[in-house]
């Protein structure tokens, strides 16, 4: 590149990292991904380096962050908050400690790897163990003074109680807000009518920024401190993991997977392990925090620009980036629902390329305001599923076109309807062909029939044939039929006769589910098989009597009516009679008053000694009682097992009744009449 066209590039260069890291630290309202931000960093610097000449002091690459609003009086950083080089991959680490023992003359050092909390920066000094002040970051060397609000975080000290604190102590940390409390904290909104938060991130950041500080401690903060800033007035340890120990001795709140790491093999296996761990946390995270251990090494090594040589955030492969919504298309659920996908100009995110998202329905693409034509947030969520976090509103041209479900079945032309209160909207044509292919993949899952070799190519293939026109056909196949397909190996085809005909003796509730009645899943399905012993006794009980049992509601008792009510359905029933399907269970034997926990929800936390998590959850359910997998205000009890998660900690929160294992079991013994929560620890 020559030099009038690197200067122009570079010129734009920091332009736009500015623009950007403006939105990002000042305004909380991103419009790039982490990544494509990282990107325009990288390129920058890479230029700098080929262009020493155009270096400026005030480039982005030699800066921290984002100056400080001017809603807060403003705090100078005695000692700066540096930011960070980043690793992308482990040749980019790899580089780094080469780096750093080079200018140690191959001094051997430990490390210590933190997990990158996807938060705000803030810094927190105390006198005589007094906090006194409270800062967001800023840009390194000036924030904001948020005093106030950092004082509502429960898990922040206002007093170090322990004798050997410093006169003066300045820790650092990052003010995150967990992943269960925000989803509590988007439910309660919606549920009052509010547009949910976008994201933890910007939410917390936001949080501490509000002016009223009673409106910050209705938001459910909390705090990682990473480092000291600086103390005087009294000894601390002369490293970095020794350090964290001793602020928690002091009362701070230091994240408990942190590691020392002796090798760069140690911190591999750290990052691997963690790169497939990371969604079973409590708070996002995006990589790595690696420091160099002794002090003594950290200060010789230095900074250069606005990045300690000592320290890099080691990154993992993204799970959230921003891409076009290129249209929205329409696919046919088993029960007719009409269900929105996301068509997207191909973007990679944690090393796949993604093309399509989920939508979930109508409401939800209203809720979040998605349009076709708009720049959105996807993210892989557990690095398998992709859905769209919501749209860039500050990229749109006025070009983007609102959608909704149209009227008519994009498959067979019937009405569409959405019923009052549903969120869905459903084909009304029970034999519409995308609609039966669907059922029949279900149908024969193997939490339904369990037929193994049918899988959905040759359902579609039967179903052109016209060997397959509703489920009760399944057991006409034979033979014959299978092995003149095309494809079709002899063998193959014995094998799945075999398993039609073994699918006959399985449990009614897994046939009730197999049929694809709405809103009948495994665990409805076992109450009904177990209360009513029978498809015939099912099939002629009214809506008032199914509404007795218990987790039976309107919905429910609506669908199941509707579905008997249907004479195709019956037809459907009558053939797999007919065909030697057993429709009833072994034992019908039941008494109301097994169900001593009916209208109670469990949620399990840790390991229990006595019985798996599947027993457990079975007896719950066998005594009437349901399960969940998180806690909530609806959670009438938290059984608590060996390493106990976040669970625990939510229920805390909310002063759910706790149960540890052996009040649990005594609780089952006992089996009272009205087992009212209380806590038990």
């Amino acid at each position: 590149m020559s030099d009038p066209e690197a200067t122009k590039r570079i010129r734009d260069l920091r332009d736009e990292i500015n623009h950007h890291t403006h939105l990002y630290h000042v305004l909380d309202s991103p419009i790039i991904s982490d990544s494509q931000y990282d990107s325009l960093i990288r390129e920058l610097r890479d230029l700098e380096e080929a262009h020493p000449e155009l270096l400026t002091a005030d480039s982005p690459t030699q800066l921290v962050g984002a100056v400080a609003t001017e809603s807060f009086a403003g705090v100078d950083h005695p000692i700066p908050l540096l930011s960070l080089a980043n690793a992308f991959d482990e040749e980019g680490m790899k580089i780094w400690h080469r780096r750093a023992q080079n200018l140690l003359d191959d001094a051997s050092f430990d490390m210590v790897s933190e997990l990158k909390i996807d938060g705000l920066a803030v810094a927190l000094t105390y006198e005589e163990g007094k906090l006194v002040r409270g800062a967001t970051r800023g840009n390194g060397y000036h924030g904001e003074d948020v005093t106030q609000n950092l004082r509502t975080i429960k898990s922040i000290p206002h007093i170090i109680t322990d004798p050997g604190y410093p006169k003066l102590l300045e820790v650092r940390g990052e003010v995150y807000i967990p992943k269960s409390s925000f989803q509590l904290l988007n439910e309660e909104r919606t549920h009052q009518g509010e547009a949910p938060y976008a994201n933890p991130r910007n939410t917390a950041a936001g949080s501490l920024r509000q002016l009223d500080p009673s409106v910050t401690a209705l938001r459910p903060l909390d705090i990682f401190i990473y480092s000291l800033g600086y103390a005087e007035g009294g000894a601390m340890p002369d490293n970095h993991w020794d350090t964290l120990q001793q602020l928690q001795i002091f009362g701070f709140k230091v994240n408990p997977n942190n590691v020392l790491c002796t090798s760069l093999a140690d911190l591999m296996n750290y990052f691997s392990l963690w790169s497939e761990k990371k969604e079973e946390l409590d708070y996002g995270v995006d990589g790595l925090v690696v420091k160099i251990n002794p002090f003594s090494f950290q200060q010789h090594l230095g900074s250069v620009g606005r990045e300690p040589r000592w320290a890099i955030a080691y990154k993992f492969p993204a799970t959230q980036e921003i891409t076009k919504l290129k249209r929205i298309g329409l696919s046919i659920g088993r029960t007719g629902t009409i269900n929105p996908y996301a068509e997207l100009e191909p973007v990679n995110i944690g090393g796949a390329t993604i093309k399509m998202a989920s939508l979930h329905n109508e409401e939800d693409i209203r809720r979040k305001d998605i349009r076709v034509g708009d720049w959105v947030i996807v993210e892989r969520a557990g690095e398998v599923i992709t859905h769209i976090i919501g749209p860039v509103t500050a990229r749109r041209t006025g070009e983007e076109q609102v959608f909704t479900i149209p009227s008519n079945c994009p498959v067979c032309n019937s009405e569409v309807v959405r019923a009052e209160g549903e969120a869905l909207s459903y084909c009304t044509n029970t034999v519409c062909p995308a609609q039966f292919a669907r059922l029949l993949m279900h149908f024969v899952s193997r939490d339904c029939m369990d037929i193994d070799g049918l899988g959905e190519k040759l359902a579609m293939i039967l179903i052109d044939a016209g060997l397959v026109n509703d489920l009760g056909d399944v057991y006409t196949i034979t033979n014959n039929q299978l092995i003149n397909l095309e494809r079709m190996a002899e063998k193959s085809a014995g094998n799945i006769i075999e398993s039609i005909q073994r699918s006959k003796g399985r449990p009614l509730h897994n046939i009730l589910m197999a049929l694809g009645i709405r809103h009948v899943g495994l665990e409805t399905a076992e109450l009904l098989t177990n209360r009513l012993g029978s498809i015939d006794r099912l099939a002629e009980t009214t809506e008032d009597e199914l509404r007795t049992i218990p987790n039976v509601g309107p919905k429910i008792s609506q669908s199941i009516v509707a579905y008997f009510r249907q004479q195709a359905n019956r037809k459907v029933i009558s053939k797999l009679k007919a065909a030697g399907v057993r429709m009833e269970t072994i034992n019908t034997n039941f008494s109301e008053k097994d169900e001593v926990f009916s209208g109670l929800q469990f949620v399990i936390t840790g390991r229990l000694s006595s019985m798996s998590r599947s027993q457990t959850e079975a007896k719950i359910k066998e005594l009437g009682g349901s399960v969940s997998s998180s806690v909530s205000k609806k959670t009438s009890y938290l059984v608590v097992g060996e390493d106990a998660g976040s669970k625990l900690n939510e229920a805390e929160r909310l002063e759910t009744p706790t149960l540890n294992e052996v009040a649990f079991l005594r609780l089952l013994e006992e089996r009272p009449a009205n087992p009212a929560p209380k806590h038990v620890r």
